[in-house]
């Protein structure tokens, strides 16, 4: 005779055994498997990409770029940034992270605004004006065609660690001013952190703004 609770236990009992074995490959074999040969193939990827400084500790991450300012001041809504180091890409209105506080990450995501968008056209013309007014220095003034488009937009993702060589060596008088540094010296440095496009043709030459910003630390270090 047909026994339906002995039929249903059964059911029961492979669903229970399927459910067991499959956790195992993919919640635990499986990632396992993956993390390891991460390990051992891609080490520095596998652990986030992470850049040292020169005692070898972990200053951040040669994927998401950093804020350089100032303390923020009472009264300020938003902090100054700090002219002795380079400065990264514009990152504004995209929120704060209260996760990560360590870098005041901002939030991943775009503006999402037209490029004749008002809003986006007063930002703009107030960060170009910013970016001629921080960077001149005596004896050498920023024009507003010299200032690149980096400079004043943020990236679609609002994290991009990189800018352009052309802004770059635009901030490398500025650098040298306040750190009291020969531009020669400065811009040699912008050279040697300039990589170029990958393999050759893939992508643009680009500037990780944390390296540079770590190697001007240790030649002040130094000097």
């Amino acid at each position: 005779m047909n026994n339906p609770a002995g039929n249903t236990g059964r059911v029961l009992r492979a669903g229970l055994r399927a459910l067991l074995v499959l956790t195992l490959i993919t919640g635990v074999l499986y990632p396992l498997a993956v993390t390891g040969i991460a390990q051992l193939a891609f080490p520095d990827e596998a652990n986030g990409s992470e850049i040292r400084d020169a005692r070898g500790r972990v200053a951040g991450s040669e994927l998401i770029g950093q804020s350089y300012d100032l303390p923020l001041e009472k009264g300020q809504e938003t902090p100054a940034p700090d002219l002795r180091w380079f400065q990264p890409r514009p990152s504004n209105g995209l929120g704060t992270n209260s996760v990560n506080t360590r870098y005041a990450l901002v939030l991943s995501g775009a503006t999402n605004r037209s490029g004749d968008n008002a809003g986006l056209v007063r930002w703009v013309t107030a960060a170009k004006a910013a970016v001629v007014r921080d960077n001149s220095t005596p004896g050498h003034t920023v024009k507003p065609s010299d200032v690149p488009p980096d400079a004043v937009t943020s990236s679609g993702s609002g994290l991009d660690p990189h800018i352009s060589p052309e802004y770059a060596r635009l901030q490398a008088h500025r650098v040298a001013d306040r750190n009291e540094l020969d531009v020669a010296t400065v811009e040699k440095l912008v050279a040697d952190h300039t990589d170029g496009r990958i393999l050759g043709f893939v992508g643009e030459p680009r500037v990780n703004v944390l390296e540079l910003n770590l190697a001007l630390k240790e030649l002040l270090a130094n000097g």
